[in-house]
């Protein structure tokens, strides 16, 4: 059980290895400030990238009020280097969080007129501008070490970083935003809007502005979109004793930050059951990425179980593998 910040980082080391073990394709990350659960993603990173060796590692997601871009350009390029180039980073504007304006305690203070979530998009183009590793920075000229020749650049520097951020997009606006940015879409089970449809419906659409608007900006390169899901096929007793109630789950609308939102459904039963459920998820088929949300405080052994189940019972059948 997670009693500690040692516990949810070190369980969550091992959870990676568990992951790759199994044949899980990647292992991301909740990041929350002020809670004893994973404030600071990079030395986790690291740790588990030097623990494994296939596996994408990731966030979902840094809230970016919080961050110093150059700081957090170095802190990036090395995670992605030790983990030999299989960072995943997801980002984003923040949520609510434990403390009220938290990011106010690291020293980021909106300017007159700007709105923390405009803070958290400057401090994203800043980031992005110094990750793709061109010199800016006038170097001294009587230095401690030689420099390159013209200006210099963050360091590390990871070639390919660029393309491997997600901004995690509440709305089908923030998604259209997201395309025109260049980033990969992160979709989780929170859409901060409601229409009325199904929660699986209203993320489809939203993928499929996004994936319109990626086309629109003529970008390149081919984006990655991912959504998340809380998925427990039930297999054994207790399986059945932690998530029988919750066969019957629906999607959720409630009221967050000065509007409705839509929760996505938890999905949790037999197998067949689920695979018949899921199969109708518009938004999953939408995706080339799904994320499964497992509840850390169950501890390794049980997480790792629940990973196991999807992929033996429920990947192969719905052709995810």
């Amino acid at each position: 059980m997670v009693r500690s910040g040692a516990d949810a980082l070190l369980q969550s080391i091992e959870l990676a290895v568990a992951a790759e073990q199994a044949g899980a394709d990647g292992a991301f990350y909740r990041v929350h400030h002020f809670a004893t659960q994973l404030a600071s993603p990079f030395p986790l990173l690291a740790a588990a990238a030097a623990r494994t060796s296939r596996i994408e590692l990731g966030t979902a997601v840094i809230d970016m009020r919080y961050e110093n871009p150059l700081y957090m350009a170095e802190d990036a390029g090395a995670a992605d280097l030790i983990s030999g180039g299989r960072l995943q980073l997801g980002i984003s504007r923040g949520s609510p969080e434990q403390v009220i304006d938290g990011f106010r305690y690291f020293g980021h203070v909106p300017a007159d007129g700007v709105s923390d979530a405009d803070m958290a998009r400057e401090h994203t183009a800043r980031f992005l501008e110094v990750i793709k590793g061109e010199g800016f920075a006038e170097p001294n000229p009587r230095p401690m070490f030689a420099n390159p020749p013209g200006l210099l650049r963050v360091e590390p520097y990871s070639p390919g970083l660029r393309d491997r951020i997600w901004w995690g997009a509440g709305t089908r606006a923030t998604a259209e935003w997201t395309a025109e940015q260049g980033l990969n879409l992160m979709s989780s089970t929170l859409l901060s809007e409601d229409t009325g449809v199904p929660f699986h419906q209203l993320q489809a659409e939203q993928i499929q502005r996004f994936r319109k608007a990626w086309e629109a900006a003529g970008h390149s390169r081919e984006p990655r979109v991912s959504v998340s899901r809380s998925i427990f096929p039930i297999v054994n007793d207790l399986d059945r004793q932690l998530f029988w109630q919750q066969r019957g789950s629906t999607d959720q609308v409630g009221w967050l930050d000065g509007g409705n939102a839509r929760f996505g459904r938890t999905y949790a039963g037999e197998p067949d059951k689920l695979v018949a459920e899921l199969a109708e998820d518009e938004a999953i088929a939408a995706a080339d990425t799904l994320l499964l949300t497992v509840p850390n405080q169950l501890g390794v052994e049980y997480n790792a179980h629940v990973i196991e189940s999807v992929l033996t019972h429920l990947a192969p059948e719905l052709g995810w593998r």
